[in-house]
């Protein structure tokens, strides 16, 4: 135990001293012949990539650094560093994450989950299909790793009664594998089909907006996200139930029982529970349809004030009279579960990135990069395969922050819409399914022990091509159809 904790200790140290010795080479050294300014602020960038990649200290900590270092290096004033930070941007991203915590707080996620698998039947592909439903439709609105979380014990117990109940019946460690490794993918893919279902996402979109001052509409998002996430979803139950890992095993009763029973455990749809939805359908229906209620002419709405709208509504709309546990549907103490160094996060990356901008690093770098591309089909395939992969290795989040600005200049280097390659990008972000440390899903369901490495990467690898591929192709025909800029 002190062994691994010296080593833990040990290669925080190399890191942080990793990053200062990269910004100090990067400023000293210049080896790239540029203005002071220009240099200070690729030193910080050297020094914040090198830490959000190595995790030398929390994503959102390192996120810190603009708001202290850019005004005492004299990189940019206090305002302008800490204006990101309150992009409106995250404020969708924070109402989104208020309504999952709704869901949750009141088990709304649970029941949807466990009748999504009674419709779709309980012989071992069924049961499968119904996680891979249940969990993606999940996935879509909550958090990636908190459907993860949800599905994951719901697995467990529905593993050991087909253990208990099998006699035979099929190959029970197939179906023990598959039904965890679809929990975490199924969580991954759902999150791509809307603009507040994964973090990488909103980080596009944010920088989007604060670069182009130009705003991917919710539904338009949701015209890529959801037929590309509901084909990768089809490929995930094929590859894993009829190509790589097949169960045979057929309908019991016993399975049947145990979601039977679950879901009388959770008793009728409380008061709660119908508020609750109807406040999320209310914000999703605002989210759809905005782009019309916005022609009328009465109000001008947009995705973050829909979500500002829906999350106030929570801490507004009061629980049944005779709930012991909570006043309202949402308290302010529930918010303590949320994810706010999210937050902090979108605008370090944000702040960076309008930094580097504004010293006219990023346009370099578009420029120079824009030397090598070939066509633009080749350069979409190319970016979407090395951010797929490279997300096998970093977090996804810190990976579309410090590439979305990359990639959004050699499109402008190429005179090509910034959304052909930057989308693509983001998308392949969020796929990485080879390796447990990947996603958070990937290691909450390595941790079960039903999966072995060898076949989370042979199972991962033929998912990463087929989203590579599926990501290229939707991006390349169907995106300037839907989406322009």
């Amino acid at each position: 135990m002190l062994l691994k904790k010296i080593n833990k200790t040990t290669i925080q140290f190399i890191s942080l001293a990793g990053g200062i010795l990269a910004a100090l080479f990067l400023y000293f050294v210049n080896p790239f012949g540029l203005d002071v300014l220009a240099a200070k602020t690729l030193a910080v960038a050297g020094l914040m990539i090198t830490w959000w990649i190595t995790e030398a200290l929390p994503l959102p900590a390192t996120a810190l650094l603009p708001l202290i270092i850019f005004p005492l290096w004299g990189i940019a004033t206090p305002e302008e560093a800490a204006t990101p930070y309150a992009n409106p941007i995250i404020f969708l991203f924070m109402g989104g994450f208020m309504i999952g915590l709704a869901i949750e707080k009141w088990n709304l996620h649970r029941r949807i989950a466990l009748n999504i698998v009674r419709l779709t039947g309980t012989s071992g592909n069924r049961i499968i299909l119904g996680f891979i439903l249940a969990t993606g439709l999940l996935s879509m609105w909550l958090s990636n790793t908190a459907t993860t979380m949800m599905m994951f014990p719901i697995a467990l117990s529905v593993i050991h009664v087909m253990k208990e109940n099998s006699a035979g019946n099929g190959n029970i460690n197939n179906f023990s594998l598959v039904l965890m490794l679809v929990i975490a993918y199924a969580s991954n893919i759902g999150g791509i089909a809307t603009i507040i279902g994964t973090p990488p996402n909103v980080a596009f979109a944010g920088y989007i907006r604060e670069r182009y001052n130009y705003q991917i509409g919710f539904t338009s998002w949701m015209m890529i996200g959801v037929p590309l996430s509901a084909l990768l979803l089809f490929a995930l139950y094929m590859v894993m139930t009829k190509l790589l890992f097949p169960n045979r095993i057929v309908s019991g009763d016993a399975i049947r029982q145990l979601i039977r029973n679950e879901i009388n455990l959770l008793g009728p749809l409380s008061t709660e529970e119908k508020r609750v939805l109807i406040i999320f359908s209310a914000t999703a229906f605002l989210w759809i349809f905005k782009d019309i209620i916005n022609k009328t002419g009465l109000i001008k709405l947009d995705d973050s004030i829909i979500a500002m709208i829906g999350a106030l509504l929570l801490f507004i709309c009061p629980a049944s009279k005779d709930n012991p546990v909570s006043r309202n549907i949402l308290n302010w103490d529930d918010t303590q579960k949320m994810a706010w160094g999210i937050l902090i996060l979108f605008g370090g990356g944000i702040s960076l990135a309008s930094a580097l901008e504004r010293a006219g690093l990023i346009g370099q770098l578009g420029q120079w990069i824009a030397q090598f591309a070939g066509n633009g089909f080749f350069l979409v395939l190319l970016i979407s395969f090395i951010s797929l992969f490279l997300g096998e290795l970093m977090s996804n989040i810190a990976q579309v922050i410090v590439f979305a600005p990359v990639v959004c200049s050699l499109a402008d280097a190429l005179g090509i819409s910034p959304l052909a390659v930057g989308i693509p990008m983001t998308l392949a972000a969020s796929c990485a399914g080879m390796l447990p440390m990947a996603t958070p899903p990937n290691a909450i369901v390595f941790s079960s022990g039903y999966i072995q490495l060898p076949k989370m990467i042979k199972a991962g690898f033929l998912m990463n091509i087929i989203a590579v591929l599926l990501i290229t192709l939707f991006s390349w025909f169907l995106l300037p159809m839907i989406i322009r800029m």
